[in-house]
């Protein structure tokens, strides 16, 4: 007990009476360490808010930044009743502050003694080891205080003290934990411990004295106008060398560098030359980095998936030729040079403005980020956007719901709007749909593909030999009427799962890839890899593509590939984009089970004679024209506070339930505009996503915000019994059970995903500009 309470006695406190002690001792900046004997409710605060939470406590990363927190709170009276016995404790144990405070330095043992003696009378059986337990795990539970803050939002203004003796008193137990801390001067002693976090960070306010030398505010760098690029030359510079994935990606820039151009020109034009804002943007390619472990590279020449590093060429070629400035970075290095990282673990937060507007990376390099940005990404957050292939819906990417209600995985849980998520397929509304592009043809090629293909040729979509396996009735069946051809990679050996009657061309480049395609009638898919660029470049170069029917649907609740991925998904094919934006007579999906179904496709597929084709949206011009009204229009905001109900954009016609536009509406900010906003109310047990395409419209979550009022269910001639709002991600919704309508509370969870028999959603659809499916009409 003596140990213990000499401990609690040595605390050092960021009062005012420790101030004043500072003030006393340490008058100029600090010389040596400064230490008091004063004991006050600060601490004991601190301690029952731990004691009393001690097990509702869970740690993420020991050893981290305290500064990340969640609690869960004991009921009011179960909090009250603590609070009164340790309350009476510090009753008592105040009265005996003048006998302490006259020990000073001294080591008068026999008055500890009697003190001790008194404590433990009074001590409440177990508390000590509560205390000491609960000290020993202090980094464990400090990365969670975060979200206590949050849960305390009202108070902690009033309340302060607690939070920072907690922060000071981390500071002294593991400055030395990482590097960083000593960058920003800390040496050990508690007067740099209380200039760390009075001028670094937030927990204390400015230090009356320090020289306070005021802070020249920092003017945002002057806009400047982005112009189109047609040279690549400087983007190949800073790509990179020294792996066969850059070296992957030079090759296609290089190839696709005059189309590019071409598109660019277009654009401008239709754009009619208008100011564009130049930013300043950073691409942090995660996957690519040594530190992430970097599968890719090594298999680039022997089969491995490179659907990522073509969606990351496109992207770097599009932001470069778009005419912004623009960092590539591949590795931790990098990444730390252009953020102005302080070295260490990232513990510490940046001190200066974010150098670059957009950050565009991927769910590693968002791990990366975190690790070593520190406080600094929550900051930060909006000017991030992850690629990421198969989207992250809502209810995956909040945090805090995702773990109450069974949607944690690996991946998702960042707590960023459903937006700033970019896929390469528009499959998933609540992201935004970044893509790719293949390659166009010109009129000569054109027409050469159609005089030049073989009507009995096809090749097969699986470069690896393991897509193979089991698929020999299938073609058996498909070599009655076809030459069938194949791309699988081998070193020595032919692959055995390949049967003898297909002729195996091993890998291709892409150039040589692209004759085959040019050359052959079909492209059969065998249901792996799910949604790859290769279905596309096939129909753009006059294939079919066949591919396989799920049922039911592949998803995370029945295959492996899609379980922990943040998505609820049903994936219905091969390639759902395929299936439903083209469809025939460019792809025919059937049952490859179903014997008759399957011969009868390919008769049809032999009779049936096609053109090259290509959405717009994955040419460079479509690529050009989303990405550029992304980073012109697309706003995020960072706050997850609840900013008010907006002005109404539609109103109620007299004694009518027809929806009419405001007329005033037009003068409401928004992107995409009010004028593509159709309010549409699901079936029972429909999503948003399905509502809307039913329509011939797109869910766009950005407008959810406008039709999460009462007055959205009046127009839809809900008669509301009941109004609550609450965090859920089918909200706004109505329950015609209760006749209850329910309203969004937090704004992260809009969500076109989602569905449940017991509500009707609410839907904020929109139209979409033919062959652009991200951008509305009026959204240019």
């Amino acid at each position: 007990m003596k140990s213990l309470f000499l401990s609690l006695l040595s605390y050092s406190f960021p009062s005012p009476e420790f101030h004043h002690c500072l003030s006393l001792f340490c008058p100029s900046p600090c010389l040596r360490p400064c230490r008091i004997f004063v004991l006050g409710i600060g601490f004991f605060s601190l301690c029952f808010l731990m004691t009393s939470l001690g097990g509702q406590f869970s740690a993420k990363r020991p050893g981290d930044s305290p500064f990340t927190a969640r609690a869960e709170v004991l009921g009011v009276q179960e909090s009250r009743g603590v609070l009164r016995k340790i309350s009476d404790m510090l009753e008592v144990i105040m009265k005996r502050m003048d006998t302490l405070s006259k020990l000073g330095n001294t080591t008068d043992t026999h008055r500890l003694d009697e003190l001790s003696s008194a404590l433990d009378r009074i001590q409440p059986i177990g508390l000590v080891e509560r205390i000491q337990a609960i000290a020993q795990n202090m980094s464990d539970m400090a990365v969670r205080v975060e979200q206590i803050l949050r849960l305390c939002h009202n108070t902690v203004h009033k309340r302060k003290e607690p939070v920072r003796v907690f922060a000071f008193q981390w500071m002294r137990a593991r400055w030395t934990s990482d590097p960083c801390y000593a960058y920003y001067g800390v040496d050990g002693s508690d007067c740099s411990f209380l200039v760390y976090l009075s001028e670094v960070e937030w927990f204390c306010p400015p230090l009356a004295w320090r020289n306070q030398t005021a802070t020249p505010t920092l003017k945002p760098p002057p806009k400047r106008q982005a112009v189109f690029q047609s040279d690549v030359g400087t983007l190949l510079e800073q790509v990179g060398t020294g792996k066969e994935s850059l070296s992957f990606m030079k090759r296609r820039i290089r190839r696709l560098a005059a189309q590019w151009a071409s598109a660019a020109r277009r654009l401008d034009d239709k754009l009619r030359h208008h100011w564009r804002e130049q930013k300043r943007i950073l691409v942090h390619v995660g996957f690519l980095t040594e530190e992430s472990g970097d599968v890719f590279s090594p298999k680039v020449l022997k089969g491995g998936p490179l659907g990522e590093m073509v969606q990351w060429a496109d992207i770097l070629t599009v932001l470069h030729v778009l005419g912004h400035d623009l960092k590539i970075s591949v590795s931790l290095k990098e990444l730390h040079g252009f953020l102005g990282v302080p070295p260490g673990r990232g513990s510490c937060p940046l001190t200066g403005p974010l150098p670059f507007d957009l950050i565009y990376t991927d769910y590693h390099g968002l791990q990366q980020m975190k690790q070593h940005m520190g406080l600094s990404l929550r900051k930060h957050k909006c000017h991030i956007r992850v690629i990421d292939t198969f989207g992250t819906e809502p209810a995956y990417n909040h945090e805090e719901y995702a773990t109450l209600h069974g949607y944690r995985t690996n991946w998702g849980y960042w707590n960023l709007h459903g937006q700033q998520y970019m896929t390469m397929f528009p499959h998933t509304p609540d992201n935004s749909f970044m893509g790719f592009v293949a390659e166009e043809l010109n009129e000569t090629e054109r027409l050469n593909i159609q005089r030049n293909k073989v009507n009995n040729m096809a090749v097969v979509y699986g470069k690896e030999s393991s897509m193979w396996k089991g698929k020999e009735k299938f073609l058996t069946i498909l070599h009655r009427y076809m030459e069938i051809h194949g791309t699988v990679y081998y070193e020595t050996q032919r692959p055995p799962e390949v049967p003898a009657f297909v002729k195996n061309h091993g890998l291709l480049p892409q150039q040589e890839l692209q004759q085959l395609l040019r050359k052959a009638k079909l492209f059969i898919g065998f249901g792996f890899p799910y949604e790859g660029p290769a279905p596309l470049e096939a129909i753009a170069n006059g294939c079919i593509f066949l591919q396989p029917k799920f049922n039911p649907p592949h998803s995370s609740l029945n295959h492996d590939f899609f379980r922990g991925k943040p998505t609820s998904r049903k994936v219905s094919s091969q390639h759902p984009y395929a299936e439903q934006y083209i469809g025939r007579p460019h792809v025919i999906t059937v049952d490859f089970n179903n014997t008759e179904e399957l011969d009868a496709a390919i008769r049809e597929i032999m009779r049936v004679n096609v053109e090259p084709f290509l959405p717009y949206e994955y040419t460079c011009e479509g690529m050009l024209e989303r990405v550029h009204a992304y980073i012109q229009n697309q706003v995020v905001n960072s706050s997850r506070t609840w900013p008010g109900s907006p002005p109404s954009p539609f109103i109620l016609l007299p004694n009518s339930s027809f929806l009419s536009w405001a007329s005033n509406s037009s003068s409401h900010t928004s992107w995409p505009p009010l004028s593509a906003l159709r309010l549409l109310a699901s079936p029972e047990g429909q999503s948003c996503v399905k509502a809307c395409r039913s329509a011939g419209l797109i869910c766009e979550p950005a407008l959810y915000h406008f039709i999460n009022i009462k007055e959205a269910f009046s127009a839809l001639d809900f008669q509301c019994e009941g109004l609550e709002s609450e965090m859920n991600h089918l909200f706004p919704a109505f329950s015609a059970e209760h006749a209850e309508c329910g309203l969004q509370q937090d704004p992260l969870l809009f969500s076109c995903a989602g569905s449940s028999t017991k509500f009707q959603r609410l839907c904020p659809c929109r139209d979409y500009r033919i062959g652009q499916v991200a951008l509305c009409r009026d959204c240019l």
